[in-house]
C-alpha cells in the first residue's frame, strides 16, 4: 500500500505537471546559462554578453499577446495547439542557433535569441493556462509545486549537461542535443486531452477586454488592486535579497569554487525539496494558510544573509565558514521553494478558466517586475548603504506583502473559485 503523499504525487495530472515544468524551464535556462557560456567561449566580449539579458523582455510582456491564445483555437485545440506550435518553434530555433558563428553572425544570433525568448514566453502562456484548466482547486498547490520543481531541474540540462558535452562535441551538435529535450513536452501535447472550458471568448475584443472586466467584476476595484499589489509585493524582498548573491559571496572572501560547489547544491535541492514539501502540505493546509506559513519562512530566512554580512569578510575560509554559507543558502532557498509553491497556486486560483491565458500571463508578468526592474538598482543600493543594511532593507520590503495577506488571503477563509 502506497503512502498517502506518494499516491497524491503518482497521478496522471502530476506527471503532466512534471512535463509542463520541464518544457517551460528548458528554454529559459538555455538563455540564462548556455547562451552566455557559448558566446564567451567564442571570445565575445562581456559587455555584449551582458546586453543579451535584454532578450528576456518577452517574459515580462507576454500578457500583450496572451489574448490571442485565449481567442484563437488551433487544430489540436485552444491549449494543445499553441503548446505544440511553440514547442516546434523552440526545438528548431535552439538547434539552428548552434549552427551560427558568434564571430560572423552575431546579429543573426541576437534575432534568433529574441525569437527563442518570444516562443518560450508563448509556450509559458499556453502551459500555464493548460495546467490551471486540468487541475482542480484542491490540486492547484501540489500541481504547481511539481511544475515549479521540474522547471528548476530542467536547468541542469543547459546549465550542466550541455556544458559538459561542449568539451566533447562541436557546439552545433550540443545545441541540437539540447533542443531534443523539448521532445517530451511535444509528445505530451500530442497525447493529452484538451481541457473542456465553457465561456471562452468568441472575438478578439472579448479576449482582450473580458479578462480584465471579469477580474474587476469578481473582485471589485479595491479587491482587484489589493490582489495586484500583493502579487507585486509578496516576493519583492526575497527577490531583491538574492539579486546580487554571487558578488556578495565573493565580497565575503569565498572562492569561485566554494560558490560553485556550495551554492549550486545548497540552492537547488532545498528549493526543490521545499517546493515539493510545500505542495504536499498545501493539500492539507489550503492555499491561504500556506501563504502565511511559507511566507514567514521566506521572510525570516532573509536575515540569514544579514547575519553573513554582520560576520564580515573572512580572510581565511575554513569549514565553519563554508558550513555557514551552505546553511544560509539552504535555508533561503527552502523558503524560496515553499513561498513560490504557495504564491504560484494563489495566482492560478485567481484566474478564471475562460480567460486563463491572459489573466495568468498578466499576473506572472506583474510578479516578474521586481526581478526585472527593481533588482537592477540593487548594486546602487548596496554601494550606498553596505551589505548588512541592504539585507535589512530587503527584510523590511518583504513586510507589506505579508501584511496584505490579511485582506487577500485571510487565515480561516477559503475563497470561492471562479466558475469553470
Amino acid at each position: 500500500m502506497l503512502p498517502g503523499w506518494l499516491r497524491l504525487l503518482l497521478t496522471r495530472r502530476m506527471l503532466i505537471c512534471v512535463l509542463t515544468g520541464f518544457s517551460s524551464g528548458m528554454p529559459l535556462y538555455l538563455l540564462l546559462n548556455l547562451l552566455p557560456a557559448w558566446l564567451r567561449s567564442e571570445s565575445v566580449d562581456l559587455k555584449t554578453i551582458g546586453l543579451f539579458a535584454l532578450i528576456q523582455f518577452p517574459y515580462t510582456w507576454k500578457f500583450v499577446w496572451a489574448p490571442l491564445l485565449d481567442r484563437y483555437r488551433l487544430p489540436l485545440g485552444r491549449r494543445r495547439g499553441w503548446m505544440l506550435l511553440s514547442q516546434i518553434g523552440l526545438l528548431l530555433s535552439i538547434g539552428l542557433l548552434g549552427g551560427l558563428s558568434p564571430a560572423a553572425n552575431l546579429t543573426a544570433i541576437v534575432w534568433l535569441s529574441v525569437a527563442l525568448a518570444f516562443l518560450s514566453a508563448t509556450q509559458d502562456i499556453a502551459l500555464d493556462a493548460f495546467r490551471r484548466e486540468i487541475l482542480s482547486d484542491e490540486e492547484l498547490g501540489l500541481g504547481n509545486s511539481v511544475h515549479v520543481n521540474a522547471y528548476r531541474v530542467a536547468g541542469l540540462v543547459p546549465g550542466s549537461l550541455s556544458l559538459i558535452l561542449a568539451d566533447l562535441l562541436p557546439w552545433a551538435q550540443v545545441f541540437w542535443i539540447t533542443a531534443a529535450f523539448m521532445l517530451p513536452g511535444m509528445i505530451m501535447a500530442l497525447l493529452v486531452a484538451e481541457p473542456a472550458v465553457s465561456g471562452a471568448p468568441k472575438t478578439l475584443r472579448q479576449a482582450v477586454v473580458e479578462p480584465f472586466h471579469e477580474f474587476i467584476g469578481r473582485k471589485g476595484w479595491s479587491g482587484a488592486l489589493l490582489v495586484l499589489g500583493f502579487i507585486f509585493l509578496y516576493k519583492l524582498g526575497d527577490s531583491l535579497a538574492t539579486a546580487l548573491s554571487t558578488p556578495f559571496y565573493l565580497d565575503l572572501g569565498y572562492s569561485k569554487t566554494d560558490i560553485g560547489v556550495i551554492a549550486k547544491h545548497a540552492g537547488l535541492w532545498p528549493a526543490v525539496f521545499g517546493g515539493l514539501l510545500g505542495g504536499l502540505w498545501m493539500v492539507r493546509l489550503g492555499i491561504n494558510r500556506a501563504l502565511w506559513l511559507f511566507g514567514v519562512v521566506q521572510w525570516v530566512t532573509i536575515l540569514g544573509f544579514a547575519w553573513l554580512a554582520w560576520r564580515g569578510v573572512q580572510t581565511s575560509i575554513d569549514g565553519v565558514d563554508r558550513a555557514a554559507l551552505a546553511g544560509v543558502i539552504a535555508a533561503e532557498y527552502l523558503g524560496v521553494g515553499l513561498g513560490t509553491a504557495a504564491f504560484t497556486a494563489f495566482i492560478a486560483r485567481a484566474t478564471n478558466p475562460a480567460f486563463t491565458a491572459t489573466q495568468f500571463a498578466l499576473f506572472t508578468s506583474l510578479a516578474a517586475v521586481p526581478r526585472t526592474f527593481i533588482n537592477a538598482g540593487a548594486g546602487v543600493l548596496v554601494e550606498a548603504v553596505g551589505w548588512f543594511s541592504f539585507f535589512i532593507i530587503c527584510f523590511v520590503l518583504a513586510a507589506p506583502g505579508m501584511a496584505l495577506l490579511l485582506k487577500v488571503a485571510p487565515w480561516n477563509e477559503t475563497p470561492p473559485s471562479p466558475r469553470r
